[in-house]
């Protein structure tokens, strides 16, 4: 009988095999593991796929494998795991000819191995498992945009509403096109797994189907601000659903739920129309075909959002609800009498206004913008950059808890500027959401004024060379992560991010280096968030002093929250050195 093919190894003879009781055969690019038990030869990975342990110094017993390492108990037959945490091993098929056991060597398709390996790692919250099916699937040749697809929809199956994973791994695949291919993984490893701990333990999606008629697209957006605004989450969703069914694009989408969302000013400071932004955005990425999954997620926060009306600091000493509600129609009609005149350039300046300590001020600004011309976005973008130049001049003397007020005004912010560049300039009504928008992000902004008392210092302003620092740009990168490595470094690292780019450094590299600073920590939310925004209003404005402003802000934001314990950095490294075949038991000082 002709022995098998070349995907086939020679392990023994039947009768060795016998004797032995296993042996190991090398084969591709792993060692495979053939033992004979109770009349039967099974072949399976040599690596533990838990810490990648030879299982050929484990135990056999009743057809359960066990490592010797940290105890994972594998069915010896199937591969799969008895301890979720240890995740499944791989078979290889055998054959037995003429006395001689041959062993398949090859893996018939890594990438649906990867990819199912990684809906397991998401359904059962196993860091490890999604740190080696991201890896995995990566190696395998899978798109970046792929993996970002399967872990978004795995959200809209899984967790009844948008939440802060769904948000930090659209932040992190916006960042993918400038991230080099190890902080490319590090972002779908870190965006995956807060997915997944965002869906554990959660109650599924409930289905809802669209309504049976197909109104015209005002009475829609009427309909979808009603619901909104009585909390009615299960009308709303019907609403928008209907909207998908009847073929909203995705700028009238972007107006009926930017109208609603900012029915209430500032609402969960911020938060609410932030997460509808990032809906867009991953939508953007994973295909609108998907649009009646991940949209409708983001109704219910949306609904139940508490407005910045409903406190205090917002009524007295001066009523800014009511200044909004008695500017917003002035200014609505200001942009239909102008527009499209010609185009704007006012945006640092209007930006300097918004930073003013009077509101009466701040409106008037808005006004003289919109008469020469400043389109909705425009407005947007002054008040995204005037947003960052709060946390850039945040003052050291503040509690540290305050650098979350100057953040959530930033990446409200930016989620307003997104927002209208995206609906452009389609109706007078939605003029009237733009100014709406806009007045709450000015007076958030206004509030948080104290931050700046007194103000931190812009390193790089008035021709300031700052020549004690490096100059060489890799040099630069390096002092940057070594400033993130210790505490209370905010001020070294705006020097630094001010000294690269005011030698006309390329930015890219410098954004790369931000990113690994974050996607190296255990991270909380808002640093994702601060990190992305940042790199989308700097891509805004360009490499100015506006554009570098922004960067020193986001680089004393994230030096404030730096360093942390780094464990799913150790997870990421582990599987990484697993799957390129580490020895990690050896490492470790194991015999």
């Amino acid at each position: 009988m002709d022995a098998p093919g070349k995907e086939f190894a020679l392990a023994g003879s039947l009768e060795e095999l016998k004797i032995e009781g296993r042996l190991v055969v090398r084969g591709g690019h792993r060692p495979i593991l053939v033992i004979y038990d109770r009349g039967r030869v099974f072949a399976l990975d040599n690596r533990c796929p838990h810490m990648g342990f030879p299982l050929e110094r484990g135990s056999v017993e009743d057809g359960i494998l066990t490592c010797h390492w940290h105890h994972a108990r594998f069915d010896l037959e199937s591969g799969c795991t008895f301890d979720l945490w240890a995740d499944d091993v791989p078979i290889c098929p055998i054959e037995v000819r003429d006395g001689d056991v041959w062993v398949k060597t090859t893996q018939a398709d890594p990438a649906a191995h990867w990819h199912q390996r990684l809906a397991n790692g998401l359904a059962h919250d196993l860091s490890l498992v999604i740190a080696k099916a991201v890896h995995g699937q990566l190696a395998a040749g899978v798109p970046q945009g792929e993996i970002v697809r399967q872990v978004a929809l795995f959200v809209a199956q899984n967790r009844d509403g948008w939440g802060v994973g769904l948000t930090i791994l659209t932040a992190l695949a916006n960042l993918l096109p400038v991230l080099p291919e190890e902080e490319a993984y590090l972002a779908l490893f870190q965006g995956a797994r807060r997915v997944a701990a965002d869906c554990d333990g959660e109650a599924p999606r409930r289905e809802r189907a669209p309504l049976g008629s197909r109104p015209d697209p005002a009475a829609l957006k009427r309909w979808l601000r009603r619901w909104t605004n009585v909390r009615h989450r299960e009308a709303a969703e019907r609403t928008l659903l209907t909207a998908i069914a009847a073929g909203f694009s995705p700028a009238e989408f972007a107006d009926a739920l930017f109208a609603a969302a900012t029915d209430r000013a500032f609402a969960d400071t911020g938060h609410s129309l932030d997460f509808v932004n990032k809906a867009f955005e991953c939508l953007d990425l994973v295909g609108w075909q998907h649009a009646a999954a991940l949209l409708p997620t983001v109704v219910g926060q949306m609904v139940a959002a508490r407005g910045a009306e409903e406190s205090t600091a917002w009524r007295q000493p001066v009523d800014l609800v009511a200044l909004c509600e008695e500017s917003g129609s002035e200014l609505a009609d200001l942009f239909a009498a102008g527009r499209g005149a010609r185009d704007w350039s006012g945006h640092a300046a209007l930006a300097q206004e918004l930073l003013g300590d009077d509101p009466a001020r701040i409106v008037a600004a808005l006004k003289r913008a919109i008469r020469a011309a400043g389109a909705p976005a425009d407005l947007g973008q002054s008040l995204a950059y005037a947003a960052a130049l709060r946390v850039a001049r945040f003052g050291n003397a503040n509690e540290h808890a305050d650098w979350e007020t100057a953040h959530h005004v930033f990446t409200y912010a930016n989620a307003v500027h997104q927002m209208l560049t995206r609906i452009g300039t389609a109706s007078i009504d939605t003029h009237v959401t733009a100014v709406r928008g806009v007045l709450h992000g000015a007076m958030a902004l206004y509030l948080a004024r104290y931050l700046n008392v007194p103000p931190a210092r812009i390193p790089g302003d008035g021709g300031e060379q700052l020549n004690d620092l490096p100059a060489d740009p890799k040099t630069i990168g390096a002092a940057l992560l070594d400033a993130f490595d210790r505490q209370r470094q905010v001020d070294l690292a705006a020097r630094l991010v001010a000294r690269h780019l005011t030698l006309g450094h390329s930015p890219q590299p410098l954004i790369a280096a931000l990113a690994r600073a974050v996607l190296r920590e255990d991270a909380g939310f808002h640093a994702y968030q601060m990190l992305e925004a940042g790199a989308r209003q700097f891509g805004a404005w360009g490499d100015v002093d506006a554009g570098r402003h922004i960067l020193i802000a986001v680089a004393r934001y994230l030096a404030a929250h730096s360093p942390t314990e780094r464990a799913f950095l150790q997870t990421a490294d582990i599987a990484r050195r697993l799957m390129r075949g580490g020895e990690l038991h050896q490492e470790a000082g194991l015999s």
